[in-house]
């Protein structure tokens, strides 16, 4: 029955991941324990049989990298590659650097969940004072991108994040997939996590005589509701899988690939980033 497969990836551990610091559009290189997560996964999509045929990821180096680590373990690295600031990590804007425990502890947890994961709420704008300002907007990636400098964002709600994604996903990732081809997207936390979102939202055609939806045979009437999506939650290095049919519909919830216990374990780490952390005792 599934027509297409693609997967999708977080790039794995980066320095500031493991500083539980809000990353963003700072450029970071994978840690020690990213390349690892990154080789683990290329060797575990090997031993499951993929084949890719196409590759997308952002313009960020720790997607980059994490890509071609997956592809060098699989003996794939021939496979092409594109790369576009529209899978970038979401634009945390003033956030930007900012510890996320101490962030719970000065401001409360339910606040930097809201910040981390709600559906369309926009942390504070970066501006021109902001310590990294100058290295995000002066890097040189962003005077090639297929807008101009000041389209770019200056900080992002998830929504926002999606919005400037589609635009790539219909024009550029959809006909790759429709064509044949297995795709592996490596890319961050929360573009993965907004295109989960519009893939796995319920489609449902229009019953004229009704006036009402009507949700497709073989199809989930529950997809990610704004609501929800604040509690879904990917790990650095673990592949999902989506399984969908000839309208690039799901046939069902996307997979983690892997350990179970080990990605929940996993899980349950990126979900305690955004909490007040407890004193060490000496």
């Amino acid at each position: 029955m599934t027509k297409y497969k693609l997967v999708l990836l977080r790039h794995g551990e980066g320095a500031w991941n493991k500083e539980n610091r809000f990353c963003s559009w700072v450029d970071q290189k994978l840690s020690s324990n990213g390349i690892k997560e990154a080789r683990n996964c290329g060797k575990h999509l090997k031993a499951l049989g993929f084949q890719f045929d196409q590759v997308f990821t952002s313009i960020l180096s720790r997607s980059i990298q994490t890509a071609w680590l997956v592809l060098e373990e699989m003996g794939q690295e021939w496979v092409p590659t594109q790369s576009s600031w529209r899978l970038n990590e979401r634009h945390y804007g003033a956030l930007i650097g900012l510890n996320r425990a101490e962030m719970a502890l000065n401001h409360g947890e339910e606040q930097v969940k809201i910040w981390r994961r709600s559906y369309d709420v926009t942390p504070p704008p970066i501006t021109e004072s902001h310590p990294y300002y100058k290295e995000i907007y002066d890097d040189r990636r962003y005077k090639c991108c297929d807008v101009s400098q000041d389209k770019l964002p200056m900080a992002e709600s998830l929504k926002e994040v999606l919005e400037r994604l589609l635009p790539y996903w219909n024009e550029k990732i959809a006909p790759e997939l429709k064509s044949g081809k297995v795709i592996l997207i490596s890319a961050h936390g929360n573009s993965t996590r907004a295109l989960l979102k519009h893939l796995e939202a319920p489609k449902f055609p229009k019953d004229v005589s009704l006036q009402c939806p009507v949700p497709l045979p073989g199809h989930s009437q529950k997809g990610i509701s704004d609501e929800d999506i604040v509690n879904v939650t990917l790990p650095t290095g673990i592949p999902v899988l989506l399984e969908l049919d000839e309208n690039l519909r799901p046939l069902g919830r996307h997979q983690f690939l892997g350990d179970q216990e080990a990605i929940q374990a996993a899980i349950r780490k990126v979900e305690d980033q955004g909490k007040v952390q407890p004193v060490e005792k000496k």
